[in-house]
């Protein structure tokens, strides 16, 4: 069993907005150098889990820890090893797609020669450079996306935190986006994003946690939590319980 410090845990997080409990008692390890899918239905409490684990939200109780860099009581150290993309992330719509990697370069403290090498960089590598001086509020979906990855990855974090990375991408830029993310794996670095579509889970990653109704219902390597199903969206369905079947509507006939 390997004794290195995890690239990403979470631990006792737990959230409540009036009276709803939205998070409870969520707990998570990422091994370093995995592709770790955090999955469950809509409301589940993916994003608000992130949105704490990453320093964007204040919990209630519990935090979450980056290679052993505490999120809460260690911020500038923490972050400074993450790169994050929430989903429906706001953006500067009057900047270019240059301007912003820039931007957002330089916020990290990069040398302007820098700077130049890794904007080119990505915007070459996420096939927007023919965009480059176009305005975010003319992207589509897709480039948004696009764009948001490459913030994310600019100042060569060790760990992605991705919200729904794939979701309102057509198929060529998922297919960039998951080619780039593999290529940050197998180069040392570990990920983690969350879905509700297992079968793109299935197809990238190499650990899985599943949530439902704010709490942890299993997590390990893919093979261990599909089990005996052999499919990760049957275990799902089994570990999240699957409604009543719809009868249909009888003023539809």
């Amino acid at each position: 069993m390997s004794t290195q410090t995890p690239a990403f845990e979470l631990y006792d997080l737990r959230k409540r907005f009036g009276d709803t409990l939205a998070v409870d008692h969520v707990g998570l390890t990422v091994p370093r150098g995995s592709f770790y899918g955090l999955v469950g239905p809509n409301g589940a409490g993916k994003t608000t889990s992130l949105t704490m684990a990453v320093g964007l939200l204040r919990p209630d109780s519990g935090g979450a820890r980056v290679f052993g860099a505490d999120v809460w009581s260690d911020p500038v150290r923490a972050k400074s090893m993450i790169g994050v993309l929430p989903d429906g992330m706001a953006m500067p719509e009057r900047l270019t797609g240059r301007e912003l990697l820039t931007y957002l370069a330089r916020l990290r403290g990069l040398a302007r020669k820098q700077v130049r090498e890794r904007v080119d960089d990505l915007l070459t590598g996420l096939g927007l450079d023919e965009a480059e001086n176009t305005l975010i509020i003319e992207y589509s979906a897709g480039m948004r996306k696009k764009i948001g990855l490459a913030g994310a990855l600019i100042h060569a974090p060790r760990l992605l935190v991705l919200d729904e990375p794939f979701e309102a991408v057509d198929p060529v830029s998922a297919t960039v986006i998951r080619g780039i993310l593999r290529s940050f794996t197998e180069s040392g670095g570990s990920v983690i994003i969350s879905s509700h579509v297992m079968a793109l889970v299935e197809q990238v990653c190499d650990h899985v946690g599943v949530i439902a109704r704010g709490r942890v219902l299993a997590s390990g390597p893919i093979d261990e939590v599909r089990g005996a199903h052999g499919d990760l969206e049957e275990a799902f369905v089994e570990l999240v319980g699957a409604p009543e079947p719809l009868k249909g509507f009888a003023w539809l006939a």
